[in-house]
């Protein structure tokens, strides 16, 4: 395993991180227990969660992963850096989500609970929160920060505009800063190497992208036509999002055309497609997941696997038309 700093921060963490979506609803407790398992023993020790997972679950199952993953933890907390993320619904009520103060106190605490910790290493917007201001966000989680339970934090699906502005309001007042954002990024997905990366580089935040894999497309096991039944493309309440991302006669294209230049150079497309995204300079640490443990083999390998030159620059031309966001999704 490789390791580095996170941004700016005298954080170190490994280059791939273990997203953990799928435990409590696609994946049972004891399988989710084995692939955190694998994944230490290969030498991650950053786990990213969120206190809406599982995902697909609905409202019923929210808090469940946070759970499995405390228990998990019990006796070796200190030997893993833990993120995890709050502002999607965890209630029914007006006020169970966001990003307001009493949002965040509610969420925070309820998250330390399900982790079983008593501070966690990086808290995150899972969100952009537009109906709350942004000074009360960030005076809110600065208070975190010097209460001790929270050590760092950072935001996941932002616009550019959006942390360009949190940094500067941040700046302005004296509050702790984002330190990193969570970002979709992919060969099928390079939108944010527009504006998001240019601007988490100039500014010292790390980047730590999640769907490597595209949702699994670019491991190349589907087949056009009805989704694949038992995948994230299927199941619960996210089946429909991750359809319109990535479900879609020109994407399945393209990863046919990867899979056989992969092929060629002896390499399976879901290292290769990992690697590329560890490629990217700004990128930070890449997030993995896994439904069982084996699944973990492939993309784990990415991280002693440089692409040879060539295949990283046909790999760039081929899916330029996912940068200009133009494509399907």
């Amino acid at each position: 395993m490789q390791y580095t700093q996170l941004g700016n921060t005298g954080l170190t963490v490994s280059r791939l991180a273990l997203g953990t979506m799928t435990f409590g609803y696609q994946t049972d407790e004891s399988t989710a227990a084995r692939i955190l398992g694998k994944a230490a023993d290969a030498g991650i020790t950053f786990l990213d969660t969120a206190d809406v997972y599982p995902l697909g679950g609905g409202l019923e199952r929210v808090g469940r992963t946070e759970e499995i993953v405390g228990r998990w933890l019990h006796g070796q907390r200190d030997n893993f850096i833990v993120a995890t993320k709050f502002v999607g619904a965890v209630g029914s009520r007006p006020w169970n989500q966001g990003a307001s103060r009493k949002h965040i106190h509610e969420a925070v605490n309820a998250s330390l609970t399900r982790l079983n910790t008593d501070y966690i290493d990086l808290y995150q917007l899972h969100s952009d929160d537009p109906a709350t201001p942004l000074d009360e966000t960030l005076y809110t989680l600065d208070t975190l920060i010097h209460s001790g339970k929270v050590r760092y934090i950072g935001v996941s699906n932002f616009l550019a505009y959006r942390l360009a502005l949190a940094l500067g309001r941040s700046d302005i007042h004296r509050y702790s800063r984002f330190v990193s954002v969570q970002p979709r990024y992919s060969l099928l997905f390079r939108e944010i190497e527009r504006e998001l990366l240019p601007l988490a580089q100039e500014q010292g935040v790390g980047v730590i992208p999640y769907n490597p894999l595209a949702g699994g497309l670019l491991t190349g096991k589907h087949r056009y036509g009805a989704p694949t039944e038992g995948t994230r493309f299927t199941l619960g309440t996210a089946a429909e999002r991750y359809q319109q991302r990535y479900w879609h006669e020109r994407q399945f294209e393209t990863v046919q055309t990867l899979a056989s230049l992969s092929d060629s150079v002896g390499l399976s497309l879901t290292t290769a497609a990992v690697a590329w995204v560890l490629a990217n300079p700004v990128v930070t640490s890449a997030i993995i997941g896994a439904s069982n443990p084996a699944q973990l083999d492939a993309t784990l390998a990415a991280i002693n696997t440089p692409l040879p030159f060539e295949l990283k620059q046909r790999f760039d031309e081929l899916t330029q038309e996912y940068r200009k966001g133009d494509a399907a999704r």
